[in-house]
């Protein structure tokens, strides 16, 4: 295996295979993209750690895609950080944002509760695969789980997509030198193993009370699990170390196979002709509301940017 990778080591999805135990995963490094969109707003840093692990699982699960689609990863719950969307749209244009209530939010901070559970409260995790205008929607969803968005999406593939999943999801800033001193950026990254499927394959779970001696398939994904289990943050976000690295300290035993790594960029869709759309949809009396100053200011949630407008464009 080699530790260079054509595209870089950053804002990449690598797919992997560890043919000795029968498994197939992805590894998520998101350097510059997720920094962008985390710098972008003005997020206490338990929420920038919380759209950073959203948006490196929807750049999992969304590059797997078969077909030109979007794949959008949606959490909505009763909590201070009240929606996560992450958008990825194929091939590799990813985008995202949070949901706060700022007053909520600053008392649970002040009481020490920055935990998933405490931000994101009780709701659901909802994860939508849509094919265009001409093709159904599908959409999973599962309940929010109280460890984190990793165990929602076990969950998910446990109970939607009926195949043994392990996901280990990272976030956090990372600090640099530079010429006026420590610089901070943002940074995430995931790695996800699947059991490939045979005669059915693996969920997971055993069915009933099964306390029976496991086969070789279970015994070659408890292996596989346990040495996922071992990997620490820091290895999800070092650029220093190369994802086909990681994948050999952890599984070159086991036969790892790196395959071709495809890129991932920020993108977002909001335009001014879009944005003047969506305000002209509002009636004269709604417009005339949302006026300051003279004028009306719109803002992108996704990437921040401000549009403005004069009351009678939208008028005429």
């Amino acid at each position: 295996m080699s530790d260079t990778v054509a595209i870089g080591t950053d804002d990449i999805v690598q797919p992997f295979q560890i043919e000795g135990l029968g498994i197939r995963g992805r590894v998520v490094r998101l350097g510059p993209l997720v920094d962008r969109v985390l710098s972008a707003h003005a997020y206490a840093e338990p929420v920038s750690r919380l759209l950073g692990e959203a948006l490196a699982l929807a750049a999992m699960i969304g590059s797997a895609l078969k077909f030109e689609g979007r794949f959008i990863l949606q959490t909505k719950g009763d909590g201070p950080v009240g929606m996560l969307v992450a958008d990825y749209e194929s091939p590799g244009k990813l985008r995202g944002y949070a949901q706060v209530d700022e007053a909520r939010l600053a008392d649970a901070l002040v009481a020490g509760r920055a935990a998933p559970a405490d931000l994101l409260g009780k709701g659901f995790l909802a994860l939508t695969i849509d094919q265009g205008a001409d093709m159904e929607r599908y959409q999973g969803i599962v309940a929010l789980d109280a460890r984190g968005l990793s165990h929602s999406a076990h969950e998910y593939f446990a109970s939607s997509e009926q195949v043994a999943t392990r996901i280990r999801l990272a976030a956090g800033p990372f600090y640099h030198r530079a010429a006026a001193g420590p610089e901070k950026n943002w940074r995430a990254g995931a790695i996800m193993i699947q059991h490939i499927a045979r005669d059915g394959g693996l969920t997971g779970y055993r069915e009933g009370e099964d306390q029976g001696p496991w086969t070789q398939e279970e015994e070659n994904w408890n292996r596989a699990a346990i040495l996922l289990d071992t990997v620490e943050d820091h290895e999800l976000l070092d650029p220093a170390l190369a994802p086909t690295r990681l994948l050999f300290r952890l599984f070159h035993e086991d036969g790892v196979r790196a395959y071709e790594p495809s890129g991932v960029e920020f993108s977002c869709h909001c335009s001014r002709d879009r944005m003047e759309t969506v305000l002209r949809s509002f009636g004269g009396h709604e417009i005339d509301e949302m006026v300051q100053e003279g004028v009306i200011t719109a803002t992108c949630e996704f990437c921040s940017a401000v549009y403005v407008f004069k009351p009678e464009e939208l008028k005429e």
